[in-house]
């Protein structure tokens, strides 16, 4: 057995195990191919986020705050942290193309998103990357490299970095080549084309800095700035090495010099720049530029090793040597067949020889059924041998180092991911599947150093172009830009919360859709119809799907990004908090083989977790929606999928860590069809007289001519700007309205179902529930969720009824009260598990992956909130925080609880305080 006491969380342990469902093939199902490593019971251990064999990671820095004589003007968002040996390292800024930082000591610290979860699962506390050990050269947010003359702009305040690359026409970065442990730069300047192999090197005690650079086509002078030092108390040129020095006995000097032969110059500009001057010239020159800071006393030292020979780069441009060799080889679980619709899971390769924990974000196929698969650690994995009983499936470690992706798409055999550094193409430049050139595709879409404004999706257009979603800048995040006068929103950059086009080039991008949360997107791959999601939270009311059109404006006004004062586009549905508290993206199924989910639009959900059939009622305008549950086994939470052209299956990715009703950590599903009957609708329409159903299979057609078998509900959301929203009835007040069905009726074909319910217009959310029976004597009891945007006359006769009473909905009805059984412990727990508080409240002790406060114990305690204050738990503080949650915020949570007024009745409130009560102590 696999010892797991060297977890640093057992219960992530036993849920992996869970999630992989491999107590079988733990010990045997997987193995290595080329170079076969032998791996021991300890080998789930994880090793760290920073691997020693590759030069860098991507990541945001702030290096503000370094001390006296480093800029302040000094943040990042997208840079790559260089590992230069000798214990010295550098964070190159791609936007301004600059060596923002560098420095000696520690590399570091683990602090952002993907980094601060790699081990500690379900950790979301991420903090802004700040810069440890001995700061030695800084520059500010300016561009790194110009053209013509040196200009840079920090002489004058900058209030807010700007959060996007050089104009391309001034500067663009083109991408790195991984050359062994080396990285080597690609950017260029002007018409010019710079690669630059950073480095380092020792002379006695002190350590250089060293920019291995080869210039081509340099048509006019070029100049880089390289440092600055702001308290600078004196300078000079000589021997062709600039000094600056600092302090009144001139004891510190960062001095800059060019080793070998050069016609390139160093010198000193406005007393604190130290810079290179390229002259322009036709040929490619070459040379290395050394930097340094340290003690007067061993300028002599430095001189001695500026006189050394420049480095020349490698032959990089053909492609190094495979960082991996070794493929790891899992076996899969297939599930029986025991309905239409179940999901076989496909081992991860957790028992890998690096020790790499693989959180699968999305997944991408090749015309052949072979996939590449992203994760949130940055890495990319090729997946071979994907067949029917999945026994034999081959994973190969493609890349690496990006930057929190979550997308992934393979066009035209080419792989693109979207990270926060951009769009990255990945090239291998030798065939060994490795690859050697990451590709800046673009890097157009702005990007702020704010957690939350992350690169939430990536999806192709028939066109070749292609479609991203940005995170909204929430203020659950490490807070580095200024507060929104919106609730719940940081400043960010003026792209977040929106959708963008970039085109087939990838060098402009185009606003598509603004005023969005956290957007997550689908496309149809050959009708390019474009939907998204967003999530609840400060001016989402409840889980929306959208199909999106240019000038669209969704309703979050700190991501308006506008100056006119557009109409709020309402969404194809709404869904229900405690259907889908968290949605993520869509995927469209236009193969032939997934039986009655073919043509279909399918919906994800991460906090249920599991799938949503998408229907659409086109017949109105704008159109409207609904959606039900696909049942099946979903292990984690459910984030992105994509058709496999091969077997025509939709296949399933999803990673936990913002809060799921799934403890399992990630897992790669297949959601297959077994040719088993379906028994969820697959059609509908709502209007004046009622709703119409059609089902996958014919019904029974003596328990549909009941309406006793179905329940109708319907209510509104507000938006404002707290978390979430209540439900309201249609006159305002609180709760939800309960319709009648004062009829049903049910089509020759016995496979379309007729609703009549009075009054029927429109209303945000409208929950049908029914229970029935299919013809083949197979029990149904389930829900439909839809939103009427557009309540018109339904042409009955078109849709196969005619002989339907429509007086029935006219007639005088009397109303009878149902009795409510007594407020109850036990039935506090059935409320706590159907409004899904299970998946943000442990009712034990647990806190890990959890949003909100634990349960047990809570009655009667001591509760500190975010401004200091204090309270007893209370019943009245229990009531407090079920209708108004945003009042008090306990300290060390976010407001990240909708209110739930109108939701819930006296009765559950008082139902969920006994439940909370009988977990205290006695």
């Amino acid at each position: 057995m696999f010892n797991l006491s060297k977890f640093r969380h057992k219960h992530w342990a036993v849920a992996l195990l869970g999630v992989l469902a491999i107590s079988s093939v733990l010990l045997t199902g997987y193995t290595y191919t080329h170079n076969t490593v032998s791996v021991g019971p300890d080998s789930l251990d994880l090793g760290p986020f920073v691997e020693p064999g590759f030069p860098y990671i991507t990541t945001s820095v702030d290096a503000r705050k370094l001390g006296p004589g480093f800029p302040t003007d000094n943040i990042a968002a997208r840079t790559l942290a260089l590992q230069l040996g000798d214990s010295a390292y550098a964070c190159f800024d791609t936007d301004l193309l600059r060596w923002s930082v560098a420095w000696t000591g520690k590399f570091l610290p683990m602090v952002m998103m993907a980094q601060v979860s790699y081990k500690d699962f379900f950790n979301k506390n991420n903090k802004m990357t700040t810069v440890p050990g001995v700061p030695r050269i800084a520059t500010g947010a300016y561009a790194g490299w110009t053209t013509g003359k040196s200009v840079r702009l920090t002489d004058r305040p900058v209030k807010e970095p700007r959060w996007k690359p050089l104009p391309a026409n001034l500067a663009r970065w083109n991408g790195v080549y991984v050359f062994e442990n080396k990285a080597i730069l690609d950017y260029s300047v002007g018409a010019a084309h710079i690669y630059e192999m950073p480095g380092s090197a020792k002379f006695g005690n002190e350590v250089a800095f060293t920019r291995n650079i080869q210039a081509e086509n340099v048509s006019q002078e070029l100049y880089l700035t390289a440092a600055e030092i702001v308290n600078a108390t004196a300078s000079e040129v000589k021997g062709g090495i600039a000094y600056i020095y600092q302090g009144p006995a001139k004891d510190t000097v960062t001095a800059i010099g060019i080793l070998g032969k050069s016609k390139w110059q160093a010198s000193v500009e406005v007393d604190k720049y130290l810079v290179v001057k390229l002259p322009a010239s036709s040929k490619r020159e070459e040379a290395t530029v050394a930097v340094w800071r340290g003690p007067v006393s061993q300028k002599r030292a430095f001189k001695k090793f500026c006189r050394g020979k420049s480095a020349s780069l490698p032959d990089f441009k053909k492609g190094g040597p495979g960082l991996w060799k070794e493929t790891v080889v899992t076996q899969g679980q297939l599930s029986p067949d025991t309905a239409a619709f179940v999901t076989d899971q496909l081992t991860l390769p957790l028992r890998n020889p690096w020790k790499r924990n693989v959180r699968v974000a999305d997944i991408a196929f090749f015309k052949d059924g072979k996939a590449a698969a992203v994760t949130f650690e940055g890495d990319v994995w090729m997946i071979d041998g994907i067949d029917r009983n999945l026994q034999n499936v081959k994973w190969k470690r493609f890349a690496s180092g990006l930057h929190e992706p979550m997308s992934i798409e393979i066009v035209q055999d080419t792989v693109y991911v979207f990270g926060r550094e951009g769009i990255v193409r990945l090239n291998d430049l030798n065939g060994d599947d490795v690859v050697d050139y990451y590709e800046n595709f673009s890097n157009v879409m702005a990007q702020s150093a704010e957690s939350r404004e992350w690169a939430a999706d990536l999806v192709t257009a028939p066109d070749g172009s292609f479609y991203i979603a940005k995170g909204g800048s929430q203020s659950n995040g490490p807070a580095v830009t200024p507060a929104t006068k919106g609730k719940g929103f940081r400043l960010g950059s003026n792209e977040n919360g929106a959708v963008l086009k970039i085109s087939k080039d990838g060098r402009q991008a185009e606003v598509i859709a603004t005023g969005l949360r956290g957007p997550y997107l689908g496309i149809h791959p050959t009708k390019g119809i474009l939907t998204a999601s967003d999530q609840q939270g400060n001016f989402v009311p409840s889980t929306p799907i959208f199909v999106i059109q240019k000038g669209d404006y969704f309703g979050v006004e700190p991501t308006l990004h506008r100056k006119d004062n557009p109409p709020v586009t309402p969404p194809l549905t709404w869904i229900p908090h405690s259907v889908d508290r968290s949605a993520i993206s869509q995927a469209w199924i236009t193969g032939n083989k997934m039986g009655p989910l073919n043509g279909n639009l399918i919906h994800f959900s991460f906090g249920r977790p599991g799938l949503f059939r998408v229907l659409i009622d086109s017949t109105t305008t704008p159109v409207q929606g609904g959606v039900s549950v696909i049942n099946a086994y979903y292990p984690a939470p459910t984030s992105k999928g994509a058709e496999n052209p091969a077997d025509g299956q939709l296949y399933v990715t999803g990673f936990n860590l913002w809060g799921s009703s799934s403890n399992g950590i990630s897992a790669l599903l297949r959601l297959r069809y077994t040719g088993k009957p379906s028994y969820l609708p697959n059609h509908f329409r709502a209007g004046k007289q009622g709703i119409i159903l059609n089902f996958d299979s014919p019904l029974d057609k003596t328990v549909t001519a009941d309406p006793k078998n179905f329940e109708v509900k319907r209510w509104n959301y507000k938006r404002t700007e707290e978390y979430g929203s209540g439900h309201f009835k249609l006159d305002g007040s609180t709760g939800e309205e309960t319709l009648p069905v004062v009829g049903s009726y049910l089509s020759e074909n016995g496979k379309k179902l007729l609703l009549l319910v009075p009054e029927m217009t429109e209303v945000m959310q409208m929950e049908v529930t029914y229970h029935l029976k299919a013809a083949d004597g197979k029990k149904i009891d389930d829900q439909f969720w839809f939103t009427i945007n557009k309540s018109q006359e339904l042409n009955l006769q078109k849709e196969g009824f005619n002989n339907v009473d429509l007086a029935l909905l006219t007639a005088k009805r009397s109303e009878q009260a149902v009795a409510e059984a007594p407020a109850s412990a036990e039935k506090g727990r059935e409320v706590f598990q159907k409004m899904a508080c299970a998946g943000c409240h442990s009712e034990g002790t647990r806190t890990k992956g959890m949003y909100g406060p634990p349960f047990q114990n809570l009655y009667k305690s001591e509760r500190v909130f975010e401004d200091g204050s204090k309270l007893t738990a209370d019943e009245s503080y229990i009531r407090e925080s079920i209708l108004t949650p945003s009042k008090h915020i306990v300290k060390g949570y976010n407001e990240e609880m909708p209110s739930f007024v109108g939701v819930l009745s006296d009765n559950d409130i008082e139902s969920v305080i006994l439940f909370i009560k009988s977990l205290s102590r006695k």
